[in-house]
């Protein structure tokens, strides 16, 4: 059956259509035959129960530089006239991010959100994943120069990076003599009011940081992600590269220990990151990438998966 879908993500001729996820999920969307509007977090209003978006009818097409054509904008209706809303703008995960979430919760009885905005308002990227504590590496989470130095000193070399950043942005590496840690501790703390979080050091991540997309708790695929030269982020946005990749033992054991819980939560489109095929560093439930690579070294449909694991979604309501 015909949906409508409300994709609710950043400006349509910013993104890179060679590998962008969500312009997947789209295509994959408008080849069933979906009706298809795109609108910014920006756009959302509220008043008395309803909630809508200033939104665009838009068309996709895999032609770089003419990839969307858009219709006048109209006032659509999330809760009455939308079946699906994507929630798929990038973080930061920020107070409009949160707000967002609050926002379309109030629609969440009639609209299929995806992901659930009540389980991506709780479970940020790297403070869910500590439920799963005993796969990640050492891990403190702090503001504190003290603590931070305490740290480095049991551990050796360390990884500094924002608790809510994303695509690889300002992760630092610091060596055991600790150059440098002060001064990036106060700007960390400058920058960012909440904690920070603090890891050792992998040296295995040269061998690649290692991509699994689960959809509603399910394996879908994996990629290997190679960080650039001169580089420890291995990113695909910030230059690293990607090749085919299966699971490690460790790895299925990972995906099967958080797989439940994530159906349970409304999470049906997941990226996890796991370094040296075992230790688990993030789960990405706000706006996950990498489908298209997968898709591309394994021969899969992953967007196809994720309309399927919808449509099962929807028949249950």
């Amino acid at each position: 059956m015909p949906l409508t879908v409300a994709v609710q993500m950043d400006p349509l001729d910013t993104i890179n259509i060679a590998g962008d996820s969500t312009f997947a999920l789209m295509l994959a969307a408008q080849a069933r035959g979906h009706r298809l509007f795109h609108y910014a977090a920006e756009d959302l209003s509220y008043e008395s129960g309803r909630v809508w978006a200033r939104a665009h009818p838009v068309t996709v097409q895999r032609v770089e530089g003419d990839h969307f054509e858009r219709g006048d904008p109209v006032n659509l209706d999330l809760g009455d006239d939308a079946d699906v809303v994507l929630m798929r703008q990038d973080p930061p995960f920020d107070l409009g991010y949160i707000t967002a979430t609050h926002v379309l919760e109030r629609i969440a009885d009639r609209t299929l959100v995806v992901n659930d905005p009540v389980s991506v308002r709780n479970a940020p990227e790297k403070v869910f994943v500590l439920d799963y504590a005993r796969f990640m590496p050492p891990t403190l989470i702090t503001r504190s120069l003290a603590e931070a130095r305490r740290f480095l000193d049991a551990h050796g070399s360390i990884v500094v990076k924002p608790l809510h950043g994303n695509g690889g942005k300002a992760i630092f590496k610091v060596d055991a003599d600790g150059q440098n840690l002060s001064a990036l501790v106060e700007i960390f703390n400058l920058t960012w009011r909440e904690p920070h979080m603090i890891q050792a050091f992998l040296p295995d991540v040269a061998k690649g940081d290692k991509r699994i997309v689960l959809v509603d708790g399910v394996v879908a695929g994996a990629i290997n992600r190679l960080p650039g030269a001169g580089e420890i982020r291995s990113n695909l946005a910030v230059g690293g590269s990607a090749e085919a990749a299966t699971l490690t033992d460790r790895e299925v054991e990972i995906c099967a220990a958080m797989g439940p819980e994530l159906k349970r939560r409304g999470l049906i489109f997941v990226g996890i990151d796991v370094i040296g095929g075992e230790w688990l560093t993030e789960i990405n439930v706000t706006s996950p990438t990498g489908i298209v690579a997968i898709d591309r070294f394994n021969g899969t449909d992953t967007a196809g998966m994720i309309w399927d694991a919808i449509d099962v979604r929807l028949a249950a309501r």
